[in-house]
């Protein structure tokens, strides 16, 4: 079974969600023997390419005219092209919505099963079945794929990182252009994040229990000092006490981190939507009967304001020793 992987490139590197990609690639393929191939669109340099050498890629293949987040068509008809002269049996994709857009639309032109939210190794090769989160994570659900040529978009933080150092082949590929667009992109501009929240391993969030922008400070220091991110609840981002692109939810960002820490948040089913897939989930809240706690390994009630201090400084100690 040859498998088509596509790793993500943002700001010229390739995302980190791209090495889980990769590892899950490698892994499967020694499961049947089969090959792993790479193909990522977007402006990079060759040296950045090669950090997916370190996780087991040994052939990629780089399309830099094009970018699949502003050129799905493209990226779409490209990767089909790429699949039949490889022969490609399953194509793999991140669980963005960059990678799923892709998935969808080569499953649909190869009349082959995709399915997306994949948590895990096939349960089973032949036949292929595996399992995958649907409504918004909170169900699991076993599915058989028969199709020849099978799709799949893996969920974010479903499968570990392994470092498997390999030599990596680039390739320069051209890509099939497509000329008709729905859209005309006029100005394109990055969001500037510290930290990516699709990326990190800890998120710090704050909700409405922050009671205003001007208390943000000590949550941002507990984001720094332990190399996290920062997130908040829709009713914030709502208010603008913090940017939109920070908003984590049914309606925002849906993220899967390691350590999931929510400050001052109620826990609305919306906003569980987006972080139910983190590994583990830590809540400091006032109210004891606040529905994030139903959804959190750990919990403690209070006052944030009073707490984070607490916190800070037990983070600083253990940093110290």
């Amino acid at each position: 079974m040859n498998i088509l992987i596509l790793p993500e490139i943002q700001e010229g590197a390739i995302r980190r969600t791209s090495f889980e990609l990769i590892s899950y690639a490698v892994k499967l393929s020694s499961l049947n023997s089969g090959k792993v191939f790479g193909l990522a669109f977007g402006h990079s340099e060759e040296a950045l390419l090669q950090e997916a050498a370190a996780f087991g890629l040994e052939e990629l293949w780089h399309v830099n005219s094009i970018e699949a987040s502003t050129d799905p068509k493209s990226a779409v008809k490209t990767t089909l092209k790429l699949a039949e002269e490889i022969n490609a049996s399953l194509i793999l994709t991140t669980g963005s919505p960059e990678g799923k857009t892709i998935a969808a639309g080569v499953a649909a032109r190869l009349n082959a099963c995709y399915a997306s939210g994949v948590t895990g190794l096939p349960v089973s090769i032949n036949p292929f079945v595996v399992h995958r989160k649907f409504y918004s994570g909170k169900a699991l659900e076993t599915i058989d794929i028969s199709s020849s040529i099978k799709v799949l978009s893996l969920a974010q933080n479903s499968f570990e990182i392994i470092e498997n150092p390999k030599t990596l082949t680039i390739h320069s590929y051209s890509s099939t252009t497509v000329s008709e667009n729905a859209f005309t992109i006029l100005k394109k501009e990055h969001q500037k994040e510290a930290l990516s929240l699709n990326e990190a391993s800890i998120v710090v969030a704050g909700g409405r229990g922050m009671k205003g922008p001007e208390n943000w400070p000590p949550l941002e220091e507990l984001a720094n000092l332990l190399g996290a991110a920062t997130a908040c609840s829709r009713p914030v981002s709502d208010e603008g006490w913090r940017p939109h692109h920070e908003h984590v939810g049914q309606t925002g960002k849906v993220i899967a981190p390691n350590l999931y820490i929510a400050i001052g948040i109620s826990g609305a089913i919306q906003h569980l939507a987006g972080v139910s897939s983190s590994r583990m989930i830590i809540a400091i809240n006032r109210d004891p009967e606040a529905p994030i706690f139903q959804s959190a390994d750990y919990g403690i009630v209070g006052d944030a304001h009073e707490i984070l201090p607490i916190i800070i400084e037990a983070v600083r100690r253990y940093r110290k020793n």
